[in-house]
C-alpha cells in the first residue's frame, strides 16, 4: 500500500485553515479522513465525512491508536507564538511525540507543512524550531514529503487579512524599518495541491511552497489598501516602535496582533525563496477577486487556536 492508493488518511488540524484545503480534495479523491484536532467539538463544514480524534500528547497509547489503519499523515502541527503552555519548545516535543506515534502505527509516509527557511542555528525560536521539527522527521525511519510554504494567504488567512483589517480602520499604518523587506505570498489552495501531489512522489522531498510574486513589505501594504479603497498613509518607525503600537491594537481585539519574532523573521527576508515559485496564484488576482469581503473582520489567532470549544 502506498499514499496515493491508501484508502484511510489523518490530517492534523482538518476543521482549521491549511488542513481544512487538504481535507477537501482528500474527499474528493474519496479518501477516509480522520482528523486530529484540538478542538473535537467544533463545528465544521464536514459533517460526519471526517472522523474525529483529540490531540491526546498526553496518552502516547492513544495518539498510536488515533494513527492507527492510516496510511499517511498530513501534518500542519504547530504554533505561531508561546501562549501558556503552548509554546514552542512544547510543539517540537509534540512533533517528536507525534513522529514516533505514526511510526508505531505503521503510519508509511508523512507530508509535513513547514516554513520556508528554517534553520537550527537560527536565533528565532519558531524557525529554529520549524528545523527541528524538519530534523526529527527525517531522522525518524518514516518516509516523507516536506514543504516549506511562506505567508499562506486565502480566505481565512490572518494576516492579510488583518492587514486589510487595520487599513480600513486606521488613518496611518506603522511599518517596521524601512518596509523595503520581501515576502513571497502563497495561495492556501495552491499548498494544498502541492500536499495532495507529494502523496505519489516515491522518493522522499523538501521543497518550498511559494507563488509568483514577490514584494516589499511597504507594497504589499500598498497593494492591500489599494485593493479595498483605503487612503491610509504608511509611516515607517523603529521596530519596536511599530510593536508598542501594535500591542495597543492587541488591547483592543484581544489578540496577539504581530510579534517580535515575525518582525525579525520578516525583516531578515525569511519568508522569500531562492528557488523558482512552485505555485501559480497572484495574490494581485486573488485581492482584485475577494477585496470587497477582505478586511471586513479581524481574524483573532488566540479566538481561533485557543478558545475553547
Amino acid at each position: 500500500m502506498n499514499c496515493k492508493t491508501a484508502n484511510r488518511v489523518v490530517v492534523t488540524g482538518a476543521f482549521g485553515y491549511t488542513g481544512k484545503y487538504i481535507t477537501r480534495r482528500l474527499l474528493a479523491m474519496g479518501k477516509r479522513v480522520r482528523t486530529l484536532t484540538a478542538h473535537p467539538n467544533r463545528g465544521n463544514e464536514f459533517g460526519g465525512q471526517v472522523e474525529v480524534a483529540p490531540f491526546d500528547f498526553a496518552n502516547p497509547a492513544a495518539l498510536v491508536n488515533s494513527l492507527r489503519g492510516a496510511e499517511c499523515l498530513f501534518n500542519s502541527y504547530w504554533v505561531r507564538f508561546d501562549h501558556g503552555d503552548s509554546t514552542f519548545e512544547r510543539a517540537v516535543e509534540n512533533s517528536r511525540m507525534l513522529f514516533a506515534a505514526a511510526k508505531d502505527a505503521g503510519v508509511g509516509k508523512i507530508v509535513h507543512i513547514s516554513i520556508t527557511n528554517p534553520s537550527l542555528d537560527s536565533p528565532l525560536p519558531y524557525f529554529r524550531g520549524k528545523a527541528e521539527v524538519e530534523s526529527a522527521l527525517q531522522k525518524s525511519g518514516l518516509r516523507y514529503a516536506i514543504l516549506r510554504p511562506t505567508v499562506i494567504f486565502g480566505a481565512e488567512g490572518i494576516l492579510i487579512n488583518n492587514i486589510a483589517w487595520l487599513v480600513r480602520h486606521l488613518p496611518i499604518f506603522a511599518v517596521p524599518g524601512d518596509g523595503t523587506y520581501r515576502l513571497q505570498p502563497v495561495f492556501v489552495e495552491d499548498v494544498a495541491e502541492l500536499a495532495i501531489r507529494a502523496i505519489s512522489e516515491t522518493a522522499d522531498s523538501i521543497r518550498d511552497a511559494v507563488g509568483p510574486e514577490i514584494f516589499s513589505f511597504d507594497d504589499l501594504v500598498r497593494l492591500i489598501a489599494r485593493s479595498v479603497g483605503s487612503r491610509t498613509r504608511l509611516v515607517h518607525r523603529p521596530p519596536r516602535t511599530a510593536l508598542a503600537l501594535s500591542e495597543l491594537v492587541a488591547l483592543f481585539v484581544r489578540d496577539r496582533v504581530l510579534t517580535r519574532q515575525e518582525v525579525e523573521g520578516l525583516m531578515a527576508g525569511l519568508l522569500v525563496s531562492s528557488a523558482p515559485p512552485t505555485a501559480e496564484t497572484r495574490l494581485s488576482s486573488w485581492l482584485a477577486a475577494h477585496a470587497h469581503e477582505l478586511g471586513i473582520a479581524y481574524f483573532s489567532e488566540i479566538a481561533r487556536h485557543y478558545a475553547r470549544g
